[in-house]
């Protein structure tokens, strides 16, 4: 291998496992700390209360609901927007990105019952502040179940997170063995041959 080709392999490389790296952080601090804030904090939260902005009409529970579903939804745009442009590692990111919001998620409706947590309201107005999770399981008759579905959201954030990792270290394995990671496409030098 010549050092031209070595240089790119290792640039190619290098952000990747940097962006890896950090999800792998990530994921241990808040399996050890449910109440860690990743970088990606401020952006769901963004996303989260414009998804009440934008569930506003749909009625009382939607609005409220509506944060977490565009705080879902988000990355799952974000998934299918790389999936149709054919960028693996984007997509790939993007499960990391879904975990931090899975988490971010279960924290909060674990403080359903409790309701602890400093709450925002978009720009700072909206009069009465609503706890979203506390409204939405009692609502539902479940609030004392706020631990099960917080649980879930968690589980969630893991499965999520190790498909990150996945997906992602076996695009950086490819590129180390001297594979092609182009449009979305994983080959061999020696298949195009």
């Amino acid at each position: 291998m010549k050092l031209g080709e070595l240089s790119n392999i290792i640039c190619r490389i290098t952000w990747r496992v940097a962006f890896l790296i950090y999800f792998l952080v990530v994921l241990i601090r808040h399996l050890s700390d449910p109440m860690y804030g990743s970088l990606l904090d401020p952006l769901n939260l963004g996303i989260h209360e414009a998804g009440h902005l934008l569930f506003s009409f749909a009625g009382r529970f939607l609005s409220v609901a509506g944060g977490t579903i565009f705080q879902i939804l988000a990355p799952l745009y974000g998934m299918y927007n790389f999936s149709l442009r054919k960028e693996p590692f984007s997509l790939a990111l993007c499960f990391g990105w879904l975990s931090t919001s899975l988490f971010d998620i279960a924290t909060y409706a674990a403080d359903a019952r409790s309701m602890v947590l400093p709450l925002v309201t978009p720009f700072g107005f909206g009069g009465d502040i609503t706890h979203d999770w506390n409204y939405l399981l009692r609502t539902l008759g479940i609030l004392n179940y706020d631990w099960l579905v917080a649980k879930f959201f968690r589980f969630g954030a893991l499965i999520s997170m190790l498909v990150c990792f996945f997906r992602g270290g076996v695009i950086v394995r490819r590129i180390a063995v001297g594979a092609e990671v182009e449009e979305g496409q994983l080959f061999t030098k020696s298949s195009v041959d």
